[in-house]
């Protein structure tokens, strides 16, 4: 799992379901709309001095991540790093304002794909600070801590006194156990920098009403114990209590057997996992780390996990990476999950 310190990227979905398809389609669409109604599609159209007036709603504070930053206007010349950041300011439609991203980690959304690709890609991996200074940005969105490796020289304050903001996806803040209300916030701060906070409003109405919908066909079921399998061999590395994947698993009706390691991630023993009898594993889909079914066909050939009923009966459940991440895409992961824990009450 890419979590910061990995480097390894995610391979490309392999379901991506219509309901979700149809949430970013109608986000798109509706920015689109909004924008050409506005006549704001191009840079200038939102520069103060251009306009000859401040713009409406700002100046706009944000606190992030414990780094405080004043908007006089939205950002003109975005970079984001990690893919995330990337499709969360396309479904509100700023393509205009972004200038680069780096470090794809699955295939996009088909409906983001064309929008995305019109936007250079400054590296496969994180960039350079040189490379991101090239790119002229006036603030840097980050989807993983990594984005902001001070080793590497792309900390905050490396960037504030290039004169550059920044933002850090609020899961690598550092809290609490990160829930769906994060995602939704995430949506909101993020139209709120940029000034669509309508935009932003409507489409975490779209993906509030999916979560809904999934968890409420599946809130009279039992509980299903799941683990999490991200990577590993001599040991398994596998979602924590305060990761976004445990409160998805909660909400498709299952619970995640390693809730309670108090991380995001973390590695466990084998004999943890015999001892938790988890009856469905949710594998992890991304690459660097074998393919889903490399990882089944570990799974499966392990004498020592011969008797754990999510082995023994073949229940796996595969999710690429990004759909457990604090972005459009985790909301519908609540609806996959529940499919695969649920299938009788999910169709």
């Amino acid at each position: 799992m890419y979590n910061g310190m990995s480097d390894s990227p995610q391979v490309p979905v392999l379901r991506r379901p219509r309901t979700l398809r149809a949430t970013v389609a109608a986000a798109v669409l509706s920015a689109v709309l909004l924008t050409a109604g506005c006549g704001s599609t191009g840079a200038n159209s939102h520069d103060p001095k251009a306009a000859g007036a401040p713009r409406k709603g700002f100046p706009v504070t944000i606190d992030n991540c414990g780094v405080r930053t004043t908007y006089d206007a939205p950002p003109m010349r975005v970079v984001t790093i990690h893919q995330h950041p990337a499709e969360l300011m396309l479904a509100l439609g700023l393509k205009s304002r972004m200038v680069g991203t780096a470090f794809p980690d699955s295939a996009v959304l088909p409906e983001l794909k064309q929008d995305f690709e019109a936007v250079p890609e400054l590296a496969e991996r994180e960039p350079s600070f040189e490379t991101v200074l090239d790119a002229e940005p006036d603030l840097v969105y980050g989807g993983y801590g990594s984005a902001f490796d001070e080793k590497e020289g792309r900390s905050r304050t490396a960037f504030t006194d290039a004169g550059i903001d920044t933002y850090l996806n609020r899961e690598y803040c550092g809290k609490k156990q990160v829930t769906m209300e994060d995602t939704y916030d995430e949506i909101r701060t993020i139209g709120k920098i940029f000034g669509v906070s309508d935009r932003a409003e409507k489409l975490v109405s779209t993906l509030e009403g999916d979560v809904d919908k999934a968890a409420s066909a599946v809130e009279n079921e039992p509980e299903v114990p799941v683990f999490v399998y991200d990577s590993g061999d001599k040991t398994a590395f596998t979602a924590g209590g305060k990761s976004l994947g445990t409160e998805l698993i909660r909400l498709a009706g299952g619970r995640n057997v390693f809730a309670d390691l108090d991380d995001v991630f973390g590695d466990v023993s084998w004999e943890q996992v015999v001892d938790r009898k988890p009856e469905v594993i949710a594998i992890y889909d991304y690459a660097g780390a074998g393919s889903v079914e490399q990882k089944k066909k570990f799974l499966l050939s392990q004498p020592a996990l011969a008797d754990v009923p999510a082995v023994k009966n073949e229940r796996f459940v595969v999710l690429p990476l990004t759909a457990t991440l604090v972005g459009i895409r985790s909301a519908y992961a609540v609806g996959d999950l529940a499919g695969g824990l649920h299938p009788e009450s999910v169709r």
